[in-house]
């Protein structure tokens, strides 16, 4: 592996590169105008947000449009924006610092937040006319009008192409007429400026366009059905939306005819960055209030926060917090500097953003899966240490339960992003974009020449993890090497192999993250570095399973037994941590503060 990086990371490339703690970007890194925007939209939430959390809940989707409303007089509806359209213009770590701390709340306002930043307000920004984007952007970026997405239909979820709302040129070649119908629409009761998918014709393609509801000639000819009655995010509006010949000015198509699938991944790329950094609050809310109930709640005669049982839920939450903001920075930055990268070669900032997400399509994946599971599971214990209280509504853990769920589903399921992020690594590869065939190669060799026993020096701080690390890539690359030799073209259909190849990538990435965080910023005997040296020791045991279960469902005779020994020898230690002593370390210092 090399030493250096180019300019800036490629995609996928962390998996063939010796990554330095010094190129990654972390929270402790915040500039002074990155810090007042965190404290202002935390100060926002606390207080215009938490104080109503029974509204929220008791479907007051009023209340939620109220409050975006608010949030677009602060400017945080225009982070991404440009400032000649009337937003704040900043950059993409500025827009994920804004979407993690106004999610945080409340689920509801995080998804209301995230439709009408993300892809409320991408498809134009990225894909729209100079006349569309002076026409839609300035409204969008200041709350005057919000933005709803339609995308989705009865028979077509994650296969958005088979969308059956079809559009048709007019008469007078002056608009298409759109008929048809698309379900589970964010915003929809409150939107007026609605960006939706359509095949015309008997195109192959879906094709995208714009339009403001108050500027139809026909008010009747865009519907809705009534709000959905969903498990969480209550007072988010969801609501069934149909086209009776409504009417689209031709100059309001989006990009080009046939061209809407693209469009609607690259936003849906976004989303998933966005997505992740929309969980992190969650998290730390969910977090703190487990922690300041187990100091409080006494059990014979004693704060349950002495016991081992409470003590170990608190340790491995607050470490899913660590890690899951180390992973959603890291990539932040990586796609910020991209972007910036592509400018200063001369591509217009439209254009760079495009390419800049794109490039790390599976990173946002990777993120979008790891985080929205570990807050599910976070909420989850939440509820567990609360007991009997926690199954309660007069507490927080039922609603973050609730609204934690859907994390999982939308911008993609987390199987469907799974599969894609294994599967943009292989086409990356096939393509010339990512060499993983050399270094896949070389393993190969080196599972068949004598191991060295000679004991390295592990002196330096986090030198062992990162050794670690180096064989963890190597064990993704061991195990999808073959499954690809074995199946080549119908790799596709091997699912099952698949998610476990994804397992290993995730795990990998977020680890990497976290032991770098902490290397680049920490001492020895901090926390910091504890709960990285925790966090990899779970994901070498999700590792060794998930490519256990892989090498022996496809490999047989002397290859299973090549590989299996290679993955012991990935996968092994030469100082094991004390995992406990970690554990107990971690709890020991949140306890004590009595927060994140």
């Amino acid at each position: 592996m090399s030493d250096t990086l180019d300019k800036t990371l490629k995609g996928g490339e962390f998996l063939i590169k010796e990554i330095p703690a010094n190129e990654i970007f972390t929270l402790e890194e915040l500039s002074e105008e990155q810090k007042m925007l965190r404290d202002s939209a935390k100060e926002f939430i606390d207080r215009e947000v938490i104080p109503h959390h029974d509204r929220f809940e008791k479907k007051d989707y009023a209340l939620t449009e109220e409050t975006m409303r608010k949030l677009g007089e602060m400017g945080l509806l225009g982070i991404t924006v440009p400032e000649e359209y009337g937003g704040l213009g900043m950059g993409f770590v500025s827009t994920m610092l804004a979407c993690d701390y106004v999610s945080g709340g409340n689920g509801s306002l995080a998804t209301a937040y995230g439709a009408h930043t993300g892809i409320g307000t991408l498809p134009t920004l990225l894909y729209g006319s100079e006349e569309l984007k002076k026409k839609y952007l300035p409204d969008l970026a200041t709350g005057t009008k919000f933005g709803a997405y339609c995308l989705t239909e009865p028979d077509a979820g994650s296969d958005a192409n088979s969308g059956k709302t079809r559009a048709k040129l007019s008469e007078d070649g002056k608009h298409y007429i759109i008929n048809g119908q698309k379900m589970w629409i964010s915003n929809a009761g409150f939107a007026d400026t609605f960006t939706l998918f359509a095949k015309i014709d008997d195109d192959k393609n879906i094709t995208g366009f714009v339009i403001n509801r108050s500027e139809l000639e026909d008010p009747n000819s865009l519907t809705f059905g009534e709000e959905e009655h969903k498990l969480g995010i209550r007072s988010s509006s969801t609501r069934q939306v149909f086209f009776n010949d409504m009417k689209i000015p031709v100059e309001n198509m989006l990009g080009e005819r046939n061209n809407g699938f693209k469009i609607a991944l690259n936003a849906l790329n976004v989303g998933r960055i966005k997505l992740a950094a929309a969980n992190l609050d969650g998290q730390r809310r969910i977090l703190n209030h487990s922690i300041q109930y187990s100091n409080e709640r006494k059990q014979f005669g004693v704060s349950i926060s002495t016991f081992g049982a409470i003590r170990k839920k608190l340790a491995e939450m607050a470490t899913g917090v660590f890690v899951s903001e180390a992973g959603s920075y890291r990539l932040a930055k990586n796609v910020e500097d991209k972007i910036e990268e592509l400018v200063s070669g001369g591509m217009n900032h439209q254009q760079a953003e495009l390419k800049g997400v794109e490039e790390f399509a599976v990173e946002a994946s990777i993120l979008k899966v790891f985080v929205s599971d570990l807050t599910q599971v976070t909420a989850d214990e939440g509820i567990q240490i609360y007991g009997g209280m926690g199954f309660s509504e007069d507490t927080p853990m039922e609603a973050a339960w609730r609204d934690a769920r859907i994390g999982r589903i939308y911008e993609g399921t987390n199987e469907i992003n799974r599969l894609l992020a294994v599967g943009m690594l292989i086409k990356k590869a096939m393509k010339g974009e990512l060499d993983l065939l050399s270094p896949a190669m070389a393993i190969s060799k080196e599972l068949m020449g004598i191991p060295s026993f000679e004991v390295p020096d592990y002196s330096e701080l986090m030198s062992e993890e990162k050794a670690i690390l180096a064989n963890l890539k190597k064990v993704f690359l061991m195990v999808s090497g073959a499954a690809l030799q074995k199946y080549m073209m119908d790799i596709e259909k091997q699912q099952h192999l698949l998610l476990n190849a994804s397992e290993i990538l995730n795990q990998i990435y977020m680890a990497e993250s976290a032991v770098l965080r902490a290397e680049k910023h920490f001492s020895a005997d901090s926390v910091e570095v504890a709960m990285a040296q925790l966090n990899l020791y779970k994901a070498i045991e999700k590792i060794v399973s998930a490519a256990k279960e892989g090498i022996v469902s496809f490999a047989e005779g002397d290859e299973q037994r090549m590989m299996l020994s290679g993955l012991r020898r990935f996968t092994k230690y030469t100082n094991h941590p004390n995992v406990v002593g970690l554990t107990e370390k971690v709890a020991a210092h949140f306890i004590a503060k009595g927060h994140y």
